[in-house]
């Protein structure tokens, strides 16, 4: 999910590498996330006292528990145009089970806030979102897209490349490793020839754009014209991640987790680098997408295909809420203290579970300072049509 500038700003996708994450604003949040390597923070938040309205409903992965809008601390004072914004790239997809309230949601889109909040309490049911075994407080992270300078050609330094997918590629069992794909394998050359949409500079700011799934690029076109465009998550090599800030910890290389620990120690040891690097075997390949002028200030397409909102869109665990849904998110921390609407809108291999939620904060280097410092307590509750049959 996201980018940065050169080596300057490895350092706020380093700290997104403790976590293990991988796979997807313009601007920054107003008050945003993480990936992170942040470590935990105490808990600030309160104890829930919910008031149910009846029995709780089982999702795959998650109990949702009716409860009074009373119950949804901090509803009256959310200022929701951005909120909104965000729900109507939800609604111009809508899955069936929200045609009729998307409707009214785009009926709604220049109504002030007392309008469109008198409307969610009519039409919209909360349900507080909690583990299978009853637990209602889960964890949030957050990520960004980074912004990197980049090459159509090798040269100058800029010898990285970025590929789309190999020819011949199936989705099915793991593909060669990192490691084979970057020292020639002759198998894994040949898939790749050809393939290259990309160079950038520096190794370790693959290594970001491959865990945040996403990225800008100000990209230099042989004949010297500088282009913006975007690279979306395309698929990978089917390994699983391993974290690099992990494996920097389990041999002591590090007892600092923080960004400024990881970058100290790379300075330190450029020899070691290649070596940490090929500590994560899987491998994320990309697709191009054109930034129009109407489109620069658009995120990039989540998992449910529409733009991702700075501030106002979440990567959650499907089975728990899916795609589109709107929901009330509570957080505290020395970060983010937050009490608004948000749309659940992507997802990402380490968002697992009923109460987990990845925030997406934005674009270019404040988003990725942010999104590293992001570890901590929240509440969600989903809201979702009355009348209309529960996922």
């Amino acid at each position: 999910m996201s980018v940065r500038f050169l080596c300057g700003i490895v350092a706020m996708g380093l700290a997104a590498w403790l976590a293990g994450c991988a796979a997807p604003k313009p601007t920054p949040a107003p008050a945003a996330p993480a990936q992170s390597g942040a470590q935990a923070q105490p808990s600030a938040l309160p104890v829930l006292m919910p008031h149910p309205m009846g029995p709780s409903v089982h999702r795959p992965a998650a109990l949702w528990t009716p409860v009074p809008w009373g119950d949804l601390p901090g509803f009256e004072q959310d200022a929701l145009e951005q909120a909104w914004a965000a729900w109507l790239h939800s609604c111009s997809a809508p899955a069936p089970s929200w045609r009729q309230a998307c409707s009214e949601v785009q009926a709604l889109r220049t109504a002030d806030d007392a309008l469109r909040r008198a409307w969610m309490r009519r039409s919209l049911q909360p349900y507080l979102v909690r583990t299978p075994d009853g637990r209602d407080r889960g964890m949030l992270t957050a990520y960004y897209e980074p912004v990197m300078r980049a090459r159509r050609m090798a040269g100058g330094g800029f010898g990285v490349p970025l590929y789309a997918l190999p020819s011949g590629y199936a989705n099915q069992g793991p593909w060669f490793s990192r490691q084979q794909i970057e020292t020639g394998h002759p198998g894994a050359a040949t898939a790749l020839a050809g393939r290259e949409i990309a160079w950038l500079e520096d190794p370790v700011d693959a290594l970001v754009l491959h865990i945040q799934g996403s990225g800008r690029l100000i990209l230099q076109e042989p004949d010297g014209a500088i282009r913006h465009v975007r690279l979306a998550y395309a698929g990978t090599n089917n390994h699983p991640y391993k974290s690099v800030g992990r494996w920097l910890l389990e041999r002591r290389l590090i007892s600092d987790a923080s960004w400024p620990g990881i970058k100290a120690w790379v300075q330190a040891n450029p020899h070691r680098v290649q070596e940490m690097l090929w500590s994560n075997p899987r491998y994320v390949f990309f697709k191009e997408e054109q930034l129009p002028p109407e489109a620069q200030e658009l995120g990039p397409r989540g998992a449910q295909g529409v733009p991702l909102t700075p501030g106002r869109s979440i990567a959650v665990d499907k089975r728990s809420i899916p795609y589109g849904t709107p929901v009330w998110l509570m957080t505290a921390g020395p970060v983010l203290n937050e009490k608004r609407l948000v749309l659940a809108q992507d997802t990402g291999s380490a968002i697992v579970g009923a109460v987990r939620a990845d925030y997406f904060a934005g674009r270019g280097p404040e988003a990725g300072e942010l999104a590293g410092r992001v570890k901590q307590d929240l509440y969600l509750w989903a809201l979702w049509p009355k009348g209309v049959p529960l996922p």
